[in-house]
């Protein structure tokens, strides 16, 4: 194949030009910087084309002898080949689009456009030295596999474009031995079986350069370069090819193309089937491997494979997986303490003094409640929510409490040990300075048109936009973030407002009172059914809400264009997740801080919107509603996230299976079948991290209520590991490879959960809970001189208090007294700390109402101050990187300058004696005629 030395650029008008691959990616062709010719310029120089634009776009649509186009092969039978047809070229990238002549349709000629667009694009990778091969699909006749290899040339120039580090020499260095040595028996058992995946050999590595080519250590210029780091050089080149320009503008990258619909696809190619070795022998059969020792059911005990999961699919996935095993260990502890709590309360809930109150007939049986609507709403007996009581008495407890703060410590504990073990996968994967290779995303490139002086080198550079542009970028992208954020808290007003509305309903036609021999009627309370139909309701909105803010968050991120991938990912993170966290959680703070706190009392209630009547907890508190809404959000979310990931892409495998008609039992090729599983989609790993990170969230937040929260957690991630793994190997085309140096946002994300996990926490306790107005009751109240006893007790406490109002008391007299004509009571009893009627001070807060508001407020105090005291003193004494790390990268780092540089002398010193051998065969050439 003959190499050309230009590119093609397709000129066109814009009548004929429907445009309909969008905008993103445009730039105008005379102040947009790209990729040139390489193969004969050094890399320093592809560089500098970056930044400026020397190659003449020519050519009109029908110059069709300009384009250099791939050449056609006939597959060749070998189902596992990873190469050209020539079995010496190794695919690195494959392209796939729908021959243009055999398309059904072609409205107003865009077939033929989009044709010269494509040959287009590959003329001009061909430009950039990449070797194209072209086979027809097998089943398919439609169908075109385009090949791309990059040579060994191609690879360097690039490498020291994208600043890749490479080995320069074996790493010498010892490794720490376990300081579980005692337990390697059992730890073998969890271990991956060394012998069937072999442990990678540790190099010193340094960003490559071509002119010191000779100081890497390249054994084999095929394997020097494996296979993640060949793929996403190509994807590089790829990204920033150019293919048209249209009035002065500009369009490029294959992202772009397969959007539009000229490429059906794009991707890197797995290296065999999961299910069975390939039969080539030189194939190293990871995806295999992953498949057996890390996806399979049977290794769900085993500890994850990171150093493979790593170099298969690269450091940005692998990181992710190792933080979500560490989260899971760590998880192991909590649930197990979780576990404990929850115990205490099950097995002392018959002790339960207060609950017993509720459920006896002489005391609970006997206690008639105030209405909790106007009208439609009966007078109730106390002993109807006896069952819920009990319920109560396992959560609401002691236990609680020490959780509480047992969760406060654990989640710094997590967030600290993981900071030292991403330190440390960070020398072992090589990414500790990363920051400097990552380079600029193609679609801020393509934006580049302003010029400015930067201030610290005093030369011209490009950026995208003024500051005035920025402003106003941000302006309006946080204007569309707020629009969002409103509109989840009017959908959760409507939800309020349908508890208050369907609670009048459920109160009428649900019985007011309990016989016990209807085991329905224990328990459909309507607290209970408001709860539970509300709880659905609020989820089935989440859901919607999700969906529909994933685009716009992602159209907002594009409109803001950050400047790198990580940039990009960071901002989107944020976005996302200040959106999930007010539509995941908003319910959860409704019920747990306002839900029942602003409820007026029976003779003054307090309306909502002048129309609805604020809704009230329960007598023993809101926070069962809360555990049940908690329930119903993190298992709902878990099965709907299992389906998405599960479910779909292999229903849509399968559906794709049976729509593929073969005239015979063909062999299809590996390219093909890569083609036919799933796209891993724009966005990646992104919303397994959110899924995540909720999850975190749920089980941090509000823990005081659901002690069983981290084992609901811990099995699910069990499963969610494995799930993830199986996906990937199984059902999903082989992502591009890319670089991470850590989880991202995500961290400070989850920094700031566990900083208001102390907050809500001590929150819920105090005004969600009756723990301290117990607490008040027992210490106080129960003995002289606020109580009749002779002794610390819980006895009288429900009575104590329940406040009595007297049903003609109503105050407002523009409005009739909703509780006449509903029965033939005086009295009845509400829940609030409030002098009876006849008092000189009748329905105002009484004594114990402002023991228990200063002991609420001192509890928080106390809590929140011992617990952040904990927290700060963890963080100092937890330092980020661990010594020996520190010390393993400086060692590193001396040794790989030291190599350098010694190298480099060497260079020097050649050099020197060449030249000074030069200049004394010169002078002795000059001075021996003279002495002749």
């Amino acid at each position: 194949m003959q190499m050309m030395t230009r590119n093609v650029l397709l000129e066109a008008d814009l009548e004929e030009d429907d445009d309909e691959d969008g905008d993103i990616g445009d730039v105008a062709a005379s102040r947009r910087p790209f990729l040139t010719p390489h193969i004969l310029l050094p890399s320093s120089v592809v560089l500098e084309n970056f930044e400026q634009m020397i190659i003449p776009n020519f050519g009109s649509l029908e110059n069709q002898q300009d384009f250099q186009t791939p050449e056609f092969e006939e597959f060749n039978g070998k189902s596992d080949s990873l190469f050209f047809n020539d079995g010496q070229r190794r695919i690195d990238f494959v392209l796939v689009y729908e021959d243009e002549s055999k398309k059904e349709t072609n409205k107003k000629g865009t077939n033929e456009k989009q044709k010269r667009k494509r040959q287009a694009y590959e003329n001009n990778l061909i430009c950039q030295g990449l070797q194209l091969e072209a086979t027809r699909s097998v089943l398919d006749d439609k169908l075109v596999f385009v090949k791309v290899h990059a040579p060994w040339e191609v690879l360097c120039t690039y490498a020291e474009v994208m600043h890749i580090k490479l080995p320069l020499k074996p790493n010498d260095l010892k490794t720490r031995s376990s300081a579980f040595g005692t337990l390697n028996w059992f730890t073998k058992v969890l271990q991956v079986d060394e012998s069937i995946i072999k442990p990678e050999q540790e190099f010193f590595t340094a960003p490559f350069e071509k002119n010191r080519m000779n100081d890497f250590y390249i054994l084999d210029r095929d394997s020097f370069f494996n296979p993640a780091t060949r793929s996403r050089i190509v994807y590089f080149i790829l990204s920033r090819v150019k293919y048209q320009v249209m009035n002065n503008v500009a369009k490029f990258g294959i992202n772009r193309l397969v959007n539009s619909g000229i490429y059906k696809a794009a991707f890197p190619l797995h290296d065999c089937t999961f299910g069975c070795q390939s039969e080539d022998p030189s194939c190293p059969n990871e995806r295999y491997l992953l498949y057996r020792e890390w996806a399979h059911p049977r290794s769900i005990y085993k500890k994850q494979p990171l150093d493979l999961i790593r170099k298969y699919y690269g450091e940005k996935i692998g990181i992710y997986f190792a933080w979500l095993g560490y989260y899971t260990q760590m998880l192991l502890l909590a649930a197990v303490v979780g576990v404990a709590c929850f115990l205490y309360g099950y097995f002392n809930q018959e002790n339960c003094t207060w609950s017993k109150e509720v459920c006896n007939p002489d005391i609970g049986g006997q206690i008639i409640m105030c209405p909790q609507c106007d009208k439609l709403c009966p007078f109730w007996q106390l002993n109807i929510t006896c069952e819920s009581s009990k319920k109560l008495c396992i959560f609401d407890s002691f236990g609680t409490l020490v959780f509480a703060v047992f969760m406060g410590v654990w989640v710094t504990l997590f967030l600290e040990f993981w900071k030292r073990r991403q330190a440390e996968l960070e020398y072992e994967w090589d990414t500790v300075e990363l920051q400097q290779e990552e380079q600029p995303r193609p679609e801020y490139e393509a934006q580049c048109t302003h010029v400015v002086i930067n201030e610290i080198t005093q030369e011209e550079e490009r950026i995208p936009f003024t500051t005035c542009g920025k402003c106003i970028r941000v302006t309006l992208c946080a204007s569309a973030v707020f629009f969002w954020i409103l509109l989840i808290i009017a959908s959760v007003i409507g939800i309020i407002v349908y508890r208050l509305s369907v609670f009048i309903v459920f109160s009428a036609k649900l019985p007011s009172s309990t016989n016990g021999t209807d085991p329905i009627q224990k328990y459909l309370t309507p607290q209970m059914a408001t709860s539970v139909t509300a709880s659905i309701i609020s989820f089935i909105i989440i859901m919607i809400l999700n969906t529909v803010y994933e685009r716009v968050a992602i159209m907002i991120t594009d409109f803001e264009l950050p400047r790198t991938q990580t940039d990009y990912e960071n901002s989107l993170t944020m976005k996302m997740f200040l959106f999930q966290f007010v539509n995941y959680y908003s319910s959860c703070f409704y019920i747990a801080f306002f839900k029942g706190k602003f409820v007026g009392y029976p003779g003054e209630p307090v309306y909502w919107l002048g129309k609805y009547r604020n809704e009230e907890c329960d007598p023993g508190g809101c926070l069962l509603e809360l555990t049940t809404q908690l329930i119903i959000i993190m298992g709902g979310k878990a099965i709907w996230n299992n389906i998405q990931e599960v479910l779909l892409p292999w229903i849509m495998n399968l559906i794709g299976r049976y729509q593929r008609v073969s005239g015979s039992e063909n062999t299809t090729p590996r390219w093909e079948q890569d083609y036919h599983l799933q796209p891993m989609g724009k966005l990646g790993l992104f919303y397994e991290y959110l899924e995540m990170i909720i999850q975190f969230g749920f089980v941090t937040l509000f823990v005081a209520s659901f002690p069983l929260a981290p084992l609901l957690a811990l099995v699910n991630n069990i499963l969610e590991i494995r799930v993830d793994a199986w996906k990937l190997t199984t059902q999903y085309r082989r992502m591009v490879p890319e670089k991470a140096q850590d989880i991202g946002a995500w961290q400070p994300i989850m920094q700031g959960i566990a900083f208001l996990a102390v907050v809500t926490n001590a929150m819920i306790i105090a005004f969600t809970s009756d723990m301290i107005p117990r607490l008040v009751y027992y210490w106080s109240f129960s003995i002289p001189p606020y109580g009749d006893h002779t002794y610390y007790t819980m006895e009288g406490y429900i009575n104590n208090t329940l406040s009595v109002f007297n049903v003609m008391d109503f105050k407002d007299k523009s409005k009739d007294n909703p509780y006449t004509g509903l029965g033939n009571y005086t009295t009845c009893r509400y829940r609030d700390f409030r002098n009876p009627p006849g008092h000189p001070q009748e329905y105002k807060h009484n004594i114990y109402y402002w023991h228990v508001i200063a002991a609420k407020l001192a509890f928080i105090i106390v809590m929140e101050h011992v617990i952040y005291s904990v927290k700060f003193f963890i963080s100092y004494a937890i330092p980020d990187v661990s010594k020996s790390t520190k010390s393993k990268i400086k060692r590193e780092k001396y040794l790989t300058q030291k190599l350098l540089h010694e190298s480099h002398i060497k260079d020097m010193t050649k050099h020197m004696g060449v030249i000074a051998e030069r200049m004394g065969e010169v002078a002795d050439n000059s001075l021996r005629p003279k002495l002749e």
